[in-house]
Order: C-alpha cells, then structure tokens, then sequence
C-alpha cells in the first residue's frame, strides 16, 4: 500500500473517533503520532552507529515497546496508557533530568500536544496503520515529504491555519535566490511549518555538503522560531525527517523580545520568511521597538526586525503584501529605514491568488541586503500561465514558472516584465514601492474623471452615427420614415 494511501487511511480512521473535532485536531492527532513513530525509527539508526547511544525517552514509552505490537494494547487499556502515562512522562520535565539534547526535542514537541482521541481501538488501528511507514528507508523518507505538504496543503481547510502554508514553488525560488551557503547562520523569525528552513536544508545539503561533518556543522546553523504549538509540532517533525537530530525550533513570539536585548552575536547572515500579514500583534509588544516604529501590524514589525537582525553583507527575503508597500505612517518610516540600511535590490510581484483559498491578497517577494543603502530597485512582475486567469488548490503556483526570473537574475534588462526605479523616485513618492508595470496599462487605476470624458465623448460619438444611419435609411427608403 502507497504512504498516500496509508495516511488517508488513517484520516478516515479519526474521522469515526467521537473525540477528534476538524481538520486541524486531526493533524495535530496524527502528526505527534508520526513524530514518536520517526523519532523511533531514527534512533534504530543511531544505535547502529553508537553502542553507547541512550535514549531520552524512557524504556517502556519507546514506540517500539507499547506501538509496534499489532496485537498489543487497544481499546481503554491503550487509551489510558496514552492520556495517563505515556502524555504526563513525556511533558513531565524530570523525565529529562539527565540533559540528554534530544530529550529537550521531546518535550518541546508535548509541551503542546494533545491526544484527542477517545477510541483506544481506533488509537490501534491508526497505530497499526503508521507501522507500515519505515522512515528509515529512503524511498519511504522521500515519499513521504510529498505527504507533508498534502498534509499541510490539508490545513487550507482548518480555518485561518492556512498561514502556516507557503506554496513551495515560492519557497524554493526564494532559496534559490538567496542562496544560503554553508557556513552561514540561517533564521526563519516566523517559520511556520519549516518550509524555508527545509528548503534551505536541502539547497546547501546538495550543493555544498561533501562530507558527514559539512552536514553536522549545517544542522547547527539553522534557526526557527514559531509561536503557534500546531505549525511549532509540525517543523519539529519536519527538520527530523530531514535529519537534523536537535532541531534549533523555538515554541516562542519572536516579536516578544525588544529589539535592544539582540546582542551583536544574534545576528545572522541570511533571513528567509513569511511572517504572518493582516494581523495584530497583543498589546505591549510595540513597545520592545523604537518609538518612531510601534505599531501593532505584524508584518511591518517583522520587516523592522528582519533589517535590524542581519549582519552587514547578511541577506533577506520576505513574503509582504501589497499594503505594506503603498501604506503610510508607521510603515513609510520603516520603510525609509529600510532603504536606508539595505540595498532592496528586488521586488517580485505575485498575481492574484498564489496562496489561494485562504487569503486573495496580493504579495511580493523582497530581496535585499544588509549593509549599503538602495541606489534602485528593480521590479518583476510575474505573469499568469498561459491560459490561466487564477491559481487555486488544484492549480498551484509551480517551480518551472520562476524559470524567466532565474535567467533575467544575473543578467538583468528591462522588458514587458522587469522594471528599474531609481530611489530618489522612491524618496519623491513618499517611499511609495507600490510601483506598477510601466510597460502595461493599468486600466483599474486610471483617472476617474479622463475615464467619464472619453465615455462622454463616447456616447456623442455613437449619437451622430446612430443619426447619420437613420438619415441613410431614411433616404434609402423615399422618406417614407419619419
């Protein structure tokens, strides 16, 4: 039976569970299971390379020792042992008394799970499903990442949890941009799922790793923090099925921490997010920023922090909406310091409808680096695919669409698409960067009142044609018409 078919079995399993409310509880279910499930068949690995390796989780809480049995415990007794012991030794922190690093692993994992099932027979039966899964096989491994983004696709579905989804065309693109080398200190502010984080893992891993100590000495590089205890379980999962034995994913509010408490050591060389846009952050987080700065607008105080956390030479790319770029006040100030402090060499537009169904909202792709002031800013328009009037779920953003920016990247001419603005049109227009296309016409922003003439003129127009038709008829036909 293919991974695809295996989890959607499972799925269909919780879907009789009395105790599992929605998407979002059915993933969060599930993926804890998966996290024990891989957790387990990695340290199957690391005993054959270390006869001395000690596992943070007790004996007996061991997937292996409670799970792998398909005819051990089910029904109340599994269920109990679930809600009862194997949850309270697990978020327990004396279990972890021996400051093994991976055990910190375990318990930020359950500090925020929960098991919603009430069915010990179906807690089996799902169980039952996961063992068919070796995560310690390659094949397995690799289908299965393809599963993780179904499975996070799947969250679209759960309410506003769609944020936690990035389409992973532009994820990849903006990797490959950015192009994060080894060696160099990578943080994701608000990360999400780990898409970027991943992404970035891979890029460096088959372009610069060579040797077993490139790959320990990348894992210690890579950096994430998420606030929300669903998409903070799901990076966890997701940076150990790449590999990284203690992943650096912090359960935390980035924005919490006031900016003067970042010491010189803090910072890093590549930035690469999509925070959270069109919310509010809580009352008081503001006031960590400078005066001139506070607002409450998360994207914007992402976008501060962002610039004040790179080195000089550090790169950045962010995921922003289109209100950022032509908003006022707050947003013109940090815009200003923006420019000033970075070089926003690029800005991609998006269409509509990249990060549908979920959210309409135009975005942009900023790219920029820290260090030099702005001098211009180029601009790409990304076009449509021939033929489509809109992304959706089944028509998502893809890789191969980025191909004409990755040419024009190295090698850059202006064209139907790209675009230059030197900053002191920037400076003019209010720091203004919502810059349109100047090589198409913009019919839905043009002057009202140009529009009402020419239509005036239009009806004028269609007025003596229609008179000149009717003399026409008229004479045509002896003036027997009046």
């Amino acid at each position: 039976m293919s991974i695809s078919t295996t989890i959607k079995t499972i799925q269909d399993i919780m879907r009789k569970d009395a105790g599992v409310d929605g998407d979002a509880q059915r993933i969060s279910q599930l993926v804890w299971m998966i996290f024990l499930k891989i957790f387990d068949d990695r340290e199957a690995e690391y005993e054959l390379l270390d006869d001395n390796y000690h596992s943070p989780i007790p004996e007996a809480l061991r997937w292996r020792n409670w799970a792998t049995d398909s005819e051990g415990m089910t029904g109340d007794t599994l269920l109990d042992f679930v809600d009862n012991v194997l949850f309270k030794t697990l978020k327990d922190e004396n279990t972890y008394q021996d400051k093994n690093p991976r055990g910190f692993v375990i318990k930020a994992v359950f500090e925020d799970a929960y098991n919603y099932m009430k069915n010990g027979t179906l807690i089996r039966q799902v169980i039952n499903k996961l063992n068919e899964i070796d995560f310690n096989s390659s094949q397995d491994r690799h289908l299965f990442g393809d599963i993780y983004e179904q499975i996070l696709r799947d969250l679209q579905s759960a309410g506003n949890a769609g944020e936690y989804y990035t389409p992973r065309a532009v994820t990849q693109f903006m990797v490959d941009m950015i192009d994060p080398k080894l060696g160099e200190r990578i943080l994701d502010p608000a990360c999400g799922t780990g898409g970027f984080l991943t992404c970035a893992l891979e890029h460096i891993k088959n372009k610069y790793v060579k040797t077993s100590d490139d790959s320990e000495k990348l894992h210690k590089l890579i950096r994430g923090v998420e606030k929300k205890p669903l998409p903070h379980l799901l990076c966890m999962t997701n940076m150990l099925l790449h590999g990284v034995e203690v992943p650096a994913i912090s359960h935390d509010n980035t924005l919490s921490r006031p900016l003067r408490d970042y010491k010189p050591s803090d910072r890093v060389n590549v930035i690469i997010t999509n925070p959270p846009f069109g919310g509010m952050e809580e009352d008081g987080i503001e006031s960590g920023f400078p005066a001139t700065f506070r607002t409450k607008e998360t994207a914007d105080l992402f976008l501060l922090l962002i610039s004040h956390l790179l080195q000089d030479g550090g790169r950045g790319g962010i995921v922003l909406p289109d209100g950022t770029l032509f908003g006022e006040g707050v947003k013109t100030r940090i815009k200003e310091k923006l420019l000033e402090e970075c070089n926003l060499h690029t800005i991609v537009r998006l269409p509509n409808g990249v990060f549908s169904p979920y959210t309409g909202i135009k975005t942009n792709l900023l790219f920029f680096t820290k260090g030099q002031p702005t001098q211009e800013i180029w601009y790409y328009e990304h076009p449509y695919p021939p033929g489509y009037k809109s992304y959706s779920k089944t028509k998502p953003i893809r890789i191969e669409e980025f191909a004409p920016e990755k040419a024009w990247w190295e090698n850059r001419e202006e064209s139907e698409f790209a675009w230059k603005v030197p900053i002191q049109v920037i400076k003019d227009n209010g720091y203004n960067l919502d810059i349109k296309n100047p090589h198409t016409v913009d019919f839905e922003h043009r002057d009202v009142a140009e529009m009402l003439e020419e239509y005036a003129s239009l009806l004028d127009d269609l007025g003596e044609t229609r008179n000149s038709l009717k003399q026409e008829l008229m004479t045509a036909l002896g003036g027997e018409f009046v």
